[in-house]
């Protein structure tokens, strides 16, 4: 039996909200696309740092790879840990001077002016599987529209080839003639190279289009529901 990406039960976290954030029991296997909705931003955030391992809960347990994130007490085996998700989130900052494929060359090297020729040629691909037009790669990211932006992120969490590709309301800044388009680009390049997704969002527009399953969460509970 294959193990699961990342399991959560009998989670609490407090954060400040009005109610810490409660999951009951989720289960992430490999190759599953799934979709949570009912977490605003701060809730997504901390969710996001629960399963990475930089938060550790209350209560209950995280495991992530086969992993128990309380398990995990070295800064460099965490590092590594952190370095098998592929982060999609408007919190991952991009240096708005500083060109598409200076941006998505960041995790590979601090030489950005230029890149080394490999870095560059590395992040053009990223950016062109991200669904980037050629055409922008040496554009400045300040002056993107808010779709390619978010492209930009999705090319950069593609770095390190993760193992889990994890998004955090990714279409919250994103026109709405925008929202299924960029939905289907990420199921499809997920599929292509077989990563399993979770995506938190708050649009069910874009959680039936970017995932094969999608729930609910509900905050008083805990528990997992079908929309």
């Amino acid at each position: 039996m294959t193990a699961p990406v990342l399991e959560l039960t009998g989670v609490t976290k407090t954060y400040g909200a009005l109610r810490p954030l409660r999951v009951a029991q989720f289960v992430l296997s490999p190759g599953e696309h799934v979709a949570m909705l009912g977490l605003d931003e701060p809730a997504a955030e901390m969710f996001t740092n629960l399963v990475t391992g930089a938060s550790l809960p209350d209560a209950g347990l995280v495991r992530v790879f086969g992993r128990t994130t309380a398990d995990i007490t070295e800064t460099d085996d965490w590092l590594t840990l952190l370095d098998r998700f592929g982060i999609v989130t408007e919190r991952a900052a991009l240096i708005d001077p500083m060109t598409v494929i200076q941006n998505i060359a960041v995790p590979f090297s601090l030489e950005l002016d230029p890149p080394p020729a490999d870095i560059a040629a590395k992040a053009a691909a990223l950016a062109i599987e991200a669904g980037l037009l050629a055409s922008v790669l040496e554009q400045r990211v300040g002056e993107l529209d808010p779709a390619s932006r978010m492209r930009v992120r999705l090319g950069r969490a593609l770095a390190f080839n993760p193992g889990l590709l994890l998004l955090e309301h990714p279409s919250a800044t994103l026109p709405r003639a925008d929202v299924i388009r960029f939905a289907c680009d990420v199921r499809d390049l997920a599929a292509r190279r077989g990563i399993p997704t979770l995506t938190i969002t708050g649009d069910p527009e874009f959680a039936g289009a970017v995932s094969t399953i999608a729930v609910v969460l509900e905050a008083a509970t805990g528990r997992l529901r079908t929309p």
